[in-house]
């Protein structure tokens, strides 16, 4: 910053000014930085990305409808099978792509047992998605 001048005549006071040259040097030197990377910024490579033209296909799963009566008879796809068939069934289904869903559907008085061993049935087939479907309260009191 500047002080004093050269024709200051005796008097001693104090100039307040800002020196510019140093901010314009470093605007200066900013401004050759930006002109030489911006057009390093706008390169790019032309790619020719394939065009898709149909529509992906949507996979489904199926379902297995698995019912229990009361006297625990035990019903594929409305079909009767025995409990020693159904693990071979299960690990069948289990190879398919997309897997199929396991839907159980058990009677009210279907002990816990055969539940627990179709269950057990299916996770050792390899099945991963398993369901239970129910009546709602209302129409279970009819």
């Amino acid at each position: 910053m500047a002080f004093g001048s050269f024709d200051n005549r005796g008097e001693n006071h104090t100039l307040s000014e800002i020196n510019m040259v140093p901010l314009i040097d470093v605007m200066l030197v900013l401004l050759v930085i930006f002109i030489i990377t911006a057009p390093l910024l706008t390169h790019s490579i032309k790619v020719n990305v394939p065009q898709v033209s149909a529509e992906p296909v949507e996979n489904k799963p199926q379902s297995i409808d698995l019912a229990i009566d009361a006297s625990g008879q035990i019903f594929w796809n409305d079909q009767s099978v025995r409990l020693d068939e159904l693990k071979q069934r299960f690990s069948t289904e289990a190879g398919h792509d997309p897997q199929p869903e396991l839907h159980i559907r058990a009677d009210l008085d279907t002990r816990y047992e055969t539940l627990a061993e179709i269950m057990a049935a299916a996770k050792a087939g390899g099945l991963k998605r398993m369901g239970f479907i129910t009546r709602p309260a209302d129409t279970a009191a009819k």
